[in-house]
């Protein structure tokens, strides 16, 4: 079990692998997000990588609202958020290791505190394949053990910054189209759902018990379109295909290739599009 020095306070950045993260495109992002912000959306909230980038940047926004459909995640940020220092001590308690891996993977996280709920989560993400986020039908997370050296299970620096850079903030478990519902002219969205799937065997859209489907990638663009119309700045990130450009041909927007970290065959992880979407020309 490796246990990063608590010595001194890092800067926020994401705790959690995840798929579709925005290293590469998060100068873009968050050049796109004005200076002075009422309220701060991410319905889609993920690894975080945005969120943290503009607090570690100085916070742009007086208030923010973080959600997912994906309950695991948002329960762990809210542990996060409301009691960094008993998820460390769970954690620290975890090891590098097959067997024990699978004996936690097997726990159901209903059954657990919301410390040891949290902990489970990071540390299945830390030591799983590609720090995969996947459950099958019945919600149940089925990634299987991954191979490294050494892995950082229990990074305390940078758990106590996004602890803090999560204190006050709002966290949401639910549907993206409630979670932006009252948004308005001032505030700030960003959309960064499952991505439109360029292929039969790239579709990472089972962070959930429900998929992230075709009738769910329409509804978001009308959201969009909402969003527009009530003069709220959004920004949205998806692939670039034809469906998504059909999708959002009124709308303002940017191809970007990027390179894609994660990918279940390593000569599928080159360069890909990616399409950066506005609600409106600002």
């Amino acid at each position: 079990m490796s246990l990063a020095n608590a010595s001194a306070l890092a800067s926020p950045s994401p705790f959690l692998k995840w798929a579709g993260g925005k290293r590469q495109l998060l100068a873009r992002i968050l050049g796109s997000v004005p200076e002075r912000v009422g309220t701060y959306f991410e319905p889609f909230v993920g690894g975080g990588a945005v969120f943290f980038g503009l607090v570690a940047r100085g916070r742009r926004f007086r208030r923010a609202v973080l959600g997912d459909a994906n309950e695991e995640l948002i329960r762990c940020y809210t542990a996060i958020r409301d009691d960094v220092g008993a998820v460390i001590r769970v954690l620290a308690r975890h090891k590098y290791d097959r067997d024990l891996y699978y004996q936690i993977r097997a726990r159901d996280p209903a059954t657990l505190s919301d410390a040891s709920r949290a902990a489970r989560l990071i540390y299945l993400n830390r030591c799983g394949y590609n720090g995969l986020y996947r459950v099958n039908r019945r919600g149940q997370f089925n990634v299987p053990f991954g191979r490294y050296k050494d892995p950082v299970i229990c990074d305390v620096p940078r758990l106590r910054a996004a602890a803090a850079a999560l204190a006050g903030v709002k966290l949401v478990h639910g549907d993206f189209e409630h979670t932006v519902r009252g948004a308005r002219s001032g505030d700030f969205v960003y959309l960064d759902p499952p991505y439109v799937p360029l292929s039969p065997t790239s579709s990472f859209t089972a962070y959930a018990k429900t998929p992230f489907d075709a009738a769910e990638q329409a509804r978001l663009a009308r959201v969009l379109r909402d969003l527009g119309a009530r003069k709220v700045r959004a920004l949205l990130s998806n692939s670039d295909c034809v469906e998504t450009r059909q999708l959002y041909d009124e709308h303002p927007s940017q191809p970007v290739p990027v390179r894609r970290a994660i990918n279940s065959v390593a000569n599928g992880r080159g360069s890909v599009g990616e399409l950066l979407v506005k609600s409106f020309a600002y």
